[in-house]
């Protein structure tokens, strides 16, 4: 595999030994890591609690995946405490040695890619390809902040002397830590988007608790094993976990937290925002809250790759993904070809258990947005056409998991109210437009702006690219209509109602959002 390199665009073409790899590592995963109970990790240490719950695999409800323990008030304030305590010497640390630990955490991560990859399957219903990609990001979003840090010094910058006469006068702008980091992350892609708010808060300085959805919490206990393992200080990286949202709640309104990084529902997210809006002085917040996806064909598109990137990004993760592409705004001239080569493509996908390697589409995490699919299908059968899906599955393997037909929804009138609600399920909507213009105006009229993408020309790509309101846009991208972004390729984040600070994941910004800047004047006199 020397010439490969996995990321979203890459993985529909893995070479061989990578599939073996992983159905090596399933195997051992399966033979020897299920049904166990685990702590949770606080100042490095195992902490258990009077009652645990259970994480079960989506794909089959009866597997028992691991026991996490239900966190109460108190393990919030122990994982707090620690992380206060230990924020001064790491915070203090030179930069540099934060890169090489921080760094030496990416490098466990990609040690036990195969390992996290099957777990990673096994608790969220993604592919392996998924899964392992999401698990490589994760060590990829380690380093990027590393490299930021490296190309800009530390962010210790030398400023103009001011022009005293008989003294000499020394500025420089450094940035700094705030303290306690809060990272919240989602269920469908646990690692990543972990260690997207994890890295970059520990390189810049500051200390974690990091506390995971409930359905995903055993493979990111297994991902805090490798923050662990890698020799990161006491107390400078926990976790904790509960079964429900009050160890969140508790750690939001913590009086110790400085600053939190939250994945998850734009509802959940605002009341975050406001909460943070009301305390004694501003603390950063950075958030990611979803988005409703357009893309965007034109008369002139290549429909052979707008339908494979429209196929791509809408049924990925089984639509629970927050880049997925949920609707398509086609020009009046292809709109019918487009629906079929859509439907014909979508019909071909196999839906069932996961880790086999011909699946493409696997379970709902849960049962409500498994019922929600139920109800988004009973009311659009009536506003438009189901051309494919529209229905749940429970045959064979597909027994005891929350699993539906990836769904193709045409001529639904473009003021229907789910054209702008993100629906979260496997299910794309595809409306006729007059043209470009009025595509672009539907694509941005949502409180969401997190991706998009276009099927047209080169001079309309470059249109495409001033008009919409997005943090992350693609063109002419079969890979996926609006997915697939990489770091060091793409950054990813989003503008309006996807996002508190609209810096990409990944890119030369995002980092920024976890330091404070101090201006520092030293005088001395000649």
């Amino acid at each position: 595999m020397s010439d490969f390199k996995l990321t979203y665009a890459s993985m529909f073409n893995a070479p061989e030994e990578l599939h073996a790899r992983f159905e090596a590592s399933l195997d051992h995963v399966r033979a020897t890591s299920l049904g166990k109970s685990h702590g949770m990790l606080i100042h490095n240490q195992d902490v258990f609690a009077a009652r645990t719950y259970d994480n079960v695999s989506p794909i089959n409800r009866n597997w028992l995946l691991g026991r996490l323990q239900s966190g109460t008030a108190e393990h919030v304030n122990l994982a707090v405490a620690a992380a206060r305590a230990a924020f001064p010497a790491w915070g203090s640390t030179d930069w540099q040695a934060r890169v090489r630990l921080v760094r030496r955490v990416a490098d466990v991560l990609e040690e036990r890619l195969y390992a996290l990859g099957a777990a990673t399957s096994l608790n969220t219903g993604k592919t392996r390809m998924e899964s392992l990609g999401d698990v490589q990001e994760a060590a990829e979003l380690m380093r990027a902040p590393c490299v930021w840090m490296e190309r800009n010094n530390g962010y210790v910058l030398e400023q103009g002397h001011d022009p005293l006469p008989g003294f000499a006068v020394r500025n420089l702008s450094v940035m700094k830590p705030h303290g306690a980091w809060l990272v919240i992350s989602p269920f469908n892609f646990p690692t990543s988007l972990t260690c997207v708010g994890v890295g970059a808060a520990l390189v810049t300085g500051n200390t974690v608790i990091t506390k995971p959805s409930v359905e995903t919490s055993w493979i990111v206990r297994l991902l805090a094993e490798c923050f662990r393992d890698a020799g990161l200080p006491d107390g400078v990286f926990n976790f904790v976990t509960g079964e429900d949202d009050e160890v969140g709640k508790l750690l939001v309104d913590h009086p110790g937290i400085d600053g939190v990084t939250f994945t998850g529902s734009y509802r959940v997210g605002m009341e975050i925002y406001r909460k943070f809006a009301m305390r004694d002085y501003p603390r950063p917040v950075v958030l990611e809250l979803g988005g409703k996806n357009a893309a965007i064909v034109s008369r002139n598109a290549d429909l052979e790759h707008a339908a494979i990137g429209i196929v791509r990004g809408a049924f990925g993760t089984a639509g629970q993904k927050c880049s997925c592409t949920s609707r398509v705004y086609a020009e009046g001239p292809v709109y019918h070809e487009l629906l079929d080569r859509v439907t014909v493509l979508t019909n071909t996908l196999v839906v069932g258990d996961p880790t086999r390697r011909e699946v493409y589409v696997g379970p709902m995490i849960r049962e409500q947005p498994f019922r929600d699919f139920v109800s988004y299908c009973e009311e659009l059968s009536g506003a438009g056409r189901i051309l494919t899906g529209g229905h749940t599955l429970h045959d064979g393997e597909r027994e005891h998991g929350f699993y539906c037909a990836p769904t193709v929804v045409a001529d639904v009138p473009l003021a229907h109210p789910y054209w702008t609600k993100e629906l979260f399920v496997p299910l794309v909507m595809i409306g006729q437009v007059e043209s470009l213009p009025e595509a672009m105006t539907l694509t941005n009229d949502t409180v969401y702006g997190l991706t998009s993408g276009f099927y047209g020309s080169a001079g309309e790509a470059r249109w495409y690219f001033d008009q919409v309101q997005v943090g992350t846009a693609y063109a002419n991208r079969p890979q996926g209509a609006t997915t697939g972004a990489w770091p060091g390729y793409q950054s990813f984040g989003g503008w309006k109602g996807s996002s508190g600070l609209s810096r990409g994941t990944g890119g030369p910004y995002y980092h920024l959002s976890y330091m404070r800047e101090q201006s520092q004047t030293l005088v001395e006199q000649n």
